[in-house]
Order: structure tokens, then C-alpha cells, then sequence
């Protein structure tokens, strides 16, 4: 029985709506439509610039789009003097809670950490098509890659918070509801940059991201498993099939559900060429923080008393 949505909800429900569906088309058709553009322009003498490496080209428009059905939570304060680096968790199918608490400002960002000034990095992919490049920087979206990191890490004055999806694709396959499997073994490169810089490392973890969307059975012994698994390694990227529910019926489609966020800082000590044993000594910090985060909120959030993260 499909349930169909009522024919007369708020003004601002709808904006909601819009905002999510161009989001989502964002995602899965803009980019393509670009690439278009993209391989006429290969003909032209146009080329493109290094913004995405140098931080981005921020826009008040983008930041201001309505998805007010989730607001962050602060655990602790963010001093605008310094600049942080944060490690996002879980990825989720579209990294929908992700772009939504972080790149806009309907959650309130600017009021939970004011003078804060925040970059999302992104894979390569988004930033080869013209047009979509600038239009996902717009919304603070930057490079992914180590070059970018340092340019935002290394800024005089502070005030800029770096946020990083740790979980990559990995982490995106496990993303069915109710699960908390975070990918984070051998992943210490964000660490490293930590401490080079001396920058705080803010943990991040997202409640309710895996549960905004359903996949199609894919577990390890699954044959979809394994096509997504092959292709990931010979291509960095993977196939999801999801699903969620629809803007005119609850049923099915692909409108995703917001959840809240939590956030607590870890002050870090400079250090320009840090060991192997202060490495793996912060990312010990970082685990047992992302633990505690989850262990202090998860019942708010409707997650069982007895549901443990997964860390693998």
C-alpha cells in the first residue's frame, strides 16, 4: 500500500522539499551535465584555476538554502583564534548530513560557533566539470587532497574548522540503517596533518546518517558486494542502490530524512615532523572520543542503549 503525502503542508515544508530534491539532483545529474560542457570546452583556450585547492569560493545564497529539520549540537566551544580540523563521521549513502549541518546555515552553524569559518572536502571528481566546480564551492566545498588541506590548515589567524569524511566509499557501503560500522583502521593521514600543524582535532559523528536511506542487500557475501568491492579498487568510486521515500508518498524514492549532530573538540600540540608513536597516540584519542560522543547521545537519538560502534 503506497501512502501518499497530504495535499496542503507549509510554505516552509515545501522550500525544505526543493532545497533536498536539488540537492539530490546535485548529486546524481548535475555533475553529468557538466561533464558535457566540460568535454566541449576541451576544444576552447579556457582552462581552469586553483580555487578548489585554495579553499573554495564561498556564497551567502548557498549557505542560507532552507533545511532547518536538523540543528547541531555544540559539546564544547570552538575558539575562533584558532583553526580546527575535523574528522566527520558516519559517511552515509550521499553524505546528505554532512553537506547539510556543515554547508549551510538554516542549522544554525554560525550560531553554535560563531567567527567560525567552515570547508567540506570533496573527491576529485566534482571539481573536472565547469560549472558544477564552482557551483559546489559555493557551498564550501573544497579539493581533498593533501595540497588543500595545508593551504586552510596554514592560514594566519585561524577561524577556519577543515572538515574531512574520514569513512570514504568503504564506509558508504555499510551505510543501512541501524548500522554504526565506522571505516578508520590504517587511516592516520588526517592525524598526521593534525599534528603538524597543531591544530584541534573535533570529532564529529553524525546520528541517524545511516538511517536516512535503504540499500539494496549487500552484505560481504553478497554478489553485489562483491561487483561494488572490485570496482572501488580499480576505480576509487562504486554503485549504490538506495532508496528512500518519495515527495508526493512516503513509500519509496529518494528523499532522504536529517538527523542532528554532536561535536567535541581535542586540543593537539604542534608538532612539525610528528613519530609514528605520536600519531597513533592522537588517533587512539580520536577513537575513544568518537566513543564517547556517541555513548553521551545515543539515546537521544533513538539508538538502542545496547548498540556499540563498530570500528574496523
Amino acid at each position: 500500500m503506497v501512502e501518499f503525502a497530504p495535499l496542503f503542508v507549509p510554505l516552509e515544508r515545501r522550500l525544505q522539499t526543493f532545497t533536498v530534491l536539488q540537492l539530490i539532483f546535485s548529486y546524481l545529474a548535475l555533475h553529468i551535465i557538466c561533464y558535457v560542457v566540460f568535454i566541449g570546452l576541451l576544444f576552447t583556450r579556457f582552462w581552469m584555476i586553483n580555487t578548489p585547492r585554495q579553499g573554495g569560493r564561498q556564497s551567502a545564497f548557498i549557505k542560507c538554502w532552507c533545511m532547518k529539520d536538523c540543528f547541531p549540537i555544540s559539546t564544547a566551544d570552538l575558539d575562533p583564534s584558532w583553526n580546527y580540523l575535523a574528522g566527520f563521521r558516519s559517511h552515509g549513502v550521499l553524505a546528505t548530513g554532512t553537506f547539510t549541518n556543515l554547508c549551510t546555515e538554516g542549522m544554525g552553524f554560525c550560531s553554535a560557533f560563531p567567527g567560525i569559518c567552515l570547508h567540506l572536502m570533496m573527491l576529485h571528481w566534482g571539481f573536472w566539470a565547469p560549472v558544477f566546480r564552482n557551483y559546489i564551492m559555493s557551498g564550501r566545498l573544497g579539493l581533498s587532497d593533501k595540497e588543500s588541506a595545508v593551504h586552510i590548515l596554514s592560514r594566519k589567524g585561524g577561524s577556519n574548522l577543515l572538515s574531512i569524511v574520514v569513512g570514504g566509499v568503504q564506509e558508504l557501503l555499510n551505510a543501512t540503517p541501524g548500522a554504526y560500522k565506522l571505516v578508520l583502521q590504517n587511516r592516520k593521514g588526517f592525524i598526521r596533518l593534525t599534528l603538524m600543524h597543531g591544530e584541534d582535532l573535533v570529532p564529529i559523528f553524525s546520528f541517524g546518517e545511516n538511517d536516512i536511506y535503504d540499500q539494496l542487500e549487500n552484505s560481504l557475501s553478497s554478489w553485489l558486494r562483491w561487483f561494488q568491492d572490485r570496482l572501488h579498487k580499480s576505480t576509487r568510486g562504486s554503485i549504490l542502490l538506495f532508496y528512500g521515500h518519495g515527495v508526493f508518498q512516503y513509500s519509496f524514492g529518494l528523499m532522504p530524512y536529517h538527523r542532528p549532530i554532536t561535536t567535541v573538540p581535542i586540543e593537539v600540540q604542534k608538532t612539525p615532523r610528528p613519530s609514528q608513536e605520536e600519531v597513533d597516540r592522537l588517533y587512539q584519542c580520536y577513537m575513544k572520543e568518537l566513543e564517547n560522543v556517541s555513548e553521551a547521545h545515543k539515546l537521544k537519538h533513538n539508538v538502542p542503549r545496547d548498540q556499540q560502534l563498530k570500528i574496523c
